[in-house]
């Protein structure tokens, strides 16, 4: 029999002083997005499953949350909003001509396999802009992430970019079939040095494209990973994406946030809808990334409006582990104005709170028929209490008042 007390694998509850916190954190980053001139928008909860199939390039089918609904419709929780999103801008802003900008607040649903330690259900803030193909587009991306991330405190972090065609590119030069490619990937997600060599030396491409796929897994770090691609004679279409990076930097730095860069021409994502630039934010403490996003240009056609776009999600819950880790959580203003009171003054305990929440103070009215409760506080305040007594209201405390600034007992 489930035990109603307990929850289910990959989910958690978050209460108190956590609670204030993200909510304050989201908010700092939403603001920021509003800055940027993004405008919110939300999407159900569930959608049909062809929304995120196979042939969007999203979440795998076995990873997601099916049911049905009455008329034997596969529905899912949403995996991945992206799709979501593009279908709205697809349904809604098909003829516009300008960028559209929009930002949003989500859950996402993932049932990963168990005992693997993630989360099944994330909040997620992020952005999406569309009919912008250029690369003053990747660039706004790039620092609305840095901005919002900065924004929710975290300080020590690193933005790692990849670019889809430069991958693409090699794969094609060197004319590997679906199995062969699928095996590459495999290696270089690994980062197995030894195997990528192995690799190389087997498969059917001219000596230079071996040598590349070779070294593959050592192309990251700092923009001078750039200049070492360039010595490799590359085809046209990796040699394009390559020079687009070089694009891309060159504004990162004249714009002062060169320090949170780093490239990994070797990356690559779970989501194949990326076509160009795609990057993860790393930081100290957090398993997964933090945050994430990429240009998608071919995903919108599949719901009717062709155009280029590019967006970056952040996972709130990841960024708290970060912060958490670093000592850098918020300190949220808790403080509360307890008010102790009888029903023979109630009215008057009830006009006192009217009052000062008008000031802009929290206020919790507390029932005390007894008229002992406030001095019990104010001995747990003062530290005169005993041990035992100390150790449990201080819990009590936390979970139930939060942090006090003043009692106000109008039982005399």
């Amino acid at each position: 029999m489930i035990n109603l007390l307990h929850i289910p694998e990959g989910v958690r509850d978050i209460y108190g002083a956590e609670s204030m916190n993200k909510s304050a954190i989201e908010a700092r980053i939403s603001e920021r997005m509003h800055l940027y001139g993004y405008t919110d928008i939300e999407t159900p909860t569930f959608e049909y499953f062809d929304i995120f199939n196979k042939e969007r390039g999203t979440v795998r089918s076995r990873d997601m949350f099916k049911f049905f609904d009455k008329e034997g419709n596969t529905l899912v929780l949403r995996p991945d909003i992206t799709p979501a999103i593009a279908r709205t801008a697809a349904k809604y802003y098909k003829d516009f001509v300008i960028p559209i900008r929009l930002c949003y607040r989500s859950k996402q649903f993932i049932n990963y396999t168990g005992l693997q330690g993630k989360l099944k259900q994330t909040t997620q803030l992020g952005a999406e802009l569309y009919n912008d193909g250029s690369v003053y587009a990747d660039y706004e991306i790039i620092s609305l992430a840095i901005e919002c991330l900065k924004a929710g405190g975290l300080k020590d972090f690193q933005l790692e970019i990849g670019v889809a065609d430069f991958y693409v590119g090699i794969v094609e030069e060197a004319g590997l079939t679906e199995e062969e490619e699928s095996e590459l990937r495999e290696i270089l997600e690994q980062k197995n040095i030894f195997a990528l060599e192995n690799f190389a030396s087997k498969c059917r491409a001219d000596e230079e494209i071996k040598r590349l796929i070779s070294v593959l897994a050592e192309l990251y770090g700092s923009a001078e990973v750039l200049k070492r691609a360039e010595g490799f004679l590359l085809n046209a279409r990796s040699k394009k994406a390559l020079e687009r990076l070089e694009t891309l930097y060159s504004l990162i730095e004249e714009n002062g946030y060169a320090d949170y860069i780093s490239f990994d021409l070797s990356m690559l994502s779970k989501y194949s809808y990326y076509t160009g630039i795609f990057f993860r934010a790393i930081t100290y403490g957090s398993g997964e990334p933090v945050a994430y996003g990429g240009r998608y240009d071919g995903l919108v056609a599949q719901f009717g409006m062709d155009t280029p776009a590019i967006g970056m999600s952040i996972t709130v819950d990841y960024l708290m582990m970060g912060l958490e880790r670093e000592h850098l959580l918020p300190e949220s203003d808790r403080r509360c104005t307890l008010i102790f009171y009888n029903s023979a003054n109630a009215s008057r305990a009830l006009q006192k709170a009217k009052e000062l929440r008008g000031a802009g103070c929290r206020v919790r009215l507390c029932p005390d028929e007894d008229g002992n409760k406030a001095e019990e506080f104010r001995l747990m305040l003062e530290g005169k209490n005993s041990s035992a007594e100390q150790s449990f209201n201080k819990f009590t405390w936390e979970l139930e008042t939060y942090d006090v600034k003043d009692i106000i007992s109008l039982t005399d």
